[in-house]
């Protein structure tokens, strides 16, 4: 069915991360569901956990490989969406490849090589989860990935309300 066919909804008002702002616009149904994919593969990942410093939870590589694979499943989603997402920032097509290309890549351009010349050190006899306790940069790593975190949630929480679908989440 054309774009132009298909039932609109009620307009749509986000508020988005990574300096993209508001903005408002009729989601069509293929913008629904796509938005539903984003959402769905978002909050199903370690991306959207905390890992806290404190708390010693979880490896940093398992989150940037999280973050990582976004990419991948992106463009799947956008591709099998096709055109009619769109690619202004007043379309879910749009919305997702700024979330990329602004928000996760230079954040994984920045610490991807860091962890892996550090992980390249690791000795035979160490674990690699003590072995990243001891790397100096691993608590600022942490706290910027709580930043990227709450940005990424942020995100989830528009791509359920363009879906139109409630979603509250809050870690306690």
């Amino acid at each position: 069915m054309p774009k132009h066919d298909q039932p609109k909804l009620k307009k749509v008002s986000v508020n988005l991360p990574f300096g993209i702002g508001g903005t408002e616009w009729e989601a069509d149904a293929t913008e629904r569901r796509a938005a539903w994919s984003l959402f769905v593969e978002l909050v199903t990942r370690v991306t959207i956990q905390p890992l806290e410093a404190k708390q010693d939870q979880g490896l940093l590589r398992e989150a940037l490989a999280s973050l990582h694979s976004l990419f991948a499943t992106t463009r799947e989603i956008l591709k099998a969406a096709g055109p009619d997402i769109g690619a202004s920032h007043q379309s879910v097509g749009g919305i997702a490849i700024t979330v990329l290309n602004r928000g996760l890549r230079p954040f994984l351009a920045k610490w991807h090589p860091l962890l892996q010349a550090w992980e390249a050190q690791r000795p035979a006899n160490v674990s690699p989860k003590e072995h990243e306790k001891n790397w100096s940069h691993q608590v600022q790593l942490r706290s910027e990935l709580e930043l990227l975190r709450q940005d990424l949630e942020q995100y989830a929480v528009a791509l359920s309300v363009i879906a139109g679908v409630d979603y509250y989440y809050k870690y306690e």
